[in-house]
């Protein structure tokens, strides 16, 4: 490639970099046209290249020297024009049947610097699914348009599902992704999540994974998996079944339960550990048993309000969880899961399994730590409280609740 070419790229993909656009393809080439623009993931400055092949998006991030060696292939092979906007200047490349590159750089006005910093400082952060490039379930779901606009009235839960994706990218580490992944959707509803959870893990990432998805509701179940169909989504089912009662696997990697409420969270977080899961992402809601419990005569000036009781009893409700799943060999974690005013139910409770032995441990032989059990049991007694993960778990229940 013109070595011009080259330094003009070079100097201009950099933090000041605000979005390129490849195109001007053969005519029944595979790539179509290809979008990068910068994002910063864990403090790096990386370049995310959305790769539009027919009707499908695949997205690949690229440090600048990767890019600039991926820009090389696309524009000696398929591209033949490159628009690239920066904070300051516009570039303009224009290549010829023989390879010649015509290069313009028109630098911007004061007015035109101004107004985009104005628009980069409101804009919204970079997501892991980008706004402008179509995802197919997203469409089907109504989250976006044809175009990968975001539905006004969905826009909260586009945000729910990038920040979902975002911590399923910190927990692939923690999973063996040399084989192939079980894993475990437990009251996967509309399956918004589901869906990008299986299409970030397997047609972004390439990962040999097996998703199951569990709920209650006959008709939302059968469309799910018509939607899987279509997609060609071939180890993405959805099943009829409750959570406590549920035996169709073995061994489990990864279990999801979402907005599962009340002690249903207990019996999917029970599930995950009877099966020595290596991952538990739960998002709770409803947590009405502890509430209904939870006497104390020293906070009783507190817990007098009902409304402070409530919100007390959730936040308990939560924390003895996370403690139990520490007790079982698991590090935990209480996060946000999405801002509050986009909605109530906020928190995730994140274990990863600690100890790489345990997860081969013998199921049946389920190990709580002693010193972890004895500082929860203080707790647990100081608030007069027998919350279901603990039953299950003291009392060692076999999985199925039959």
């Amino acid at each position: 490639m013109d070595q011009n070419l080259i330094k003009v790229l070079s100097e201009n993909i950099d933090k000041d970099c605000i979005d390129m656009i490849i195109s001007n393809c053969p005519k029944g080439a595979e790539l179509s046209k290809i979008k990068v623009r910068p994002v910063l993931l864990k403090g790096n400055l990386l370049f995310q290249a959305s790769e539009f092949k027919g009707k499908q998006v695949f997205h690949n991030n690229y440090s600048k020297e990767e890019l600039l060696h991926k820009l090389s292939e696309w524009l000696t092979n398929y591209f033949k024009q490159v628009e690239l906007r920066t904070q300051s200047k516009l570039v303009t490349i224009l290549i010829s049947k023989k390879g010649n590159a015509t290069i313009k750089i028109k630098n911007k006005t004061d007015s035109q610097v101004k107004a985009e910093l104005n628009l980069s400082h409101n804009r919204e952060k970079s997501y892991v699914l980008p706004e402008g490039t179509p995802v197919p379930f997203l469409k089907d779901l109504g989250v976006m348009t044809e175009e990968g606009k975001v539905v006004k009235a969905k826009y909260d839960k586009y945000k729910q599902i990038n920040r979902f994706l975002e911590f399923i990218e910190d927990i692939v580490p923690s999973l063996d992704i040399g084989r192939e992944l079980t894993i475990i959707d437990f009251g996967c509803g509309k399956s918004y999540l589901t869906f990008a959870m299986y299409y970030y893990l397997q047609v972004l990432k390439g990962y040999d994974i097996r998703v199951i998805g569990l709920d209650l509701k006959k008709e939302v179940i059968e469309h799910c998996n018509v939607l899987a169909k279509r997609y060609n989504y071939d180890k993405l089912h959805f099943l009829v079944g409750d959570i406590a009662s549920f035996e169709g696997v073995d061994k489990v990697d990864m279990v999801v339960s979402l907005h599962a409420c009340d002690t249903a969270t207990d019996y999917a977080l029970y599930k995950a550990i009877r099966w020595n899961a290596e991952v538990i992402l739960s998002v709770p809601c409803c947590q009405h048993e502890l509430n209904q419990q939870m006497e104390n005569d020293v906070l009783n000036p507190i817990l007098h309000y009902g409304i402070i009781k409530e919100r007390m009893a959730a936040l308990a409700t939560d924390a003895l969880r996370a403690e139990l799943l520490e007790a079982a060999g698991y590090k935990a974690q209480i996060l946000e899961f999405i801002e509050m005013e986009h909605t109530p139910k906020n928190l995730l409770l994140r274990g990863v399994k600690k100890d790489q032995r345990s997860k081969l441990a013998d199921k049946l032989k389920l190990e709580l730590s002693e010193e972890k059990m004895l500082s929860y049991e203080k707790t647990r007694e100081f608030l007069n409280v027998e919350p279901t993960l603990y039953q299950l778990l003291v009392n060692n229940q076999p999985l199925s609740s039959n």
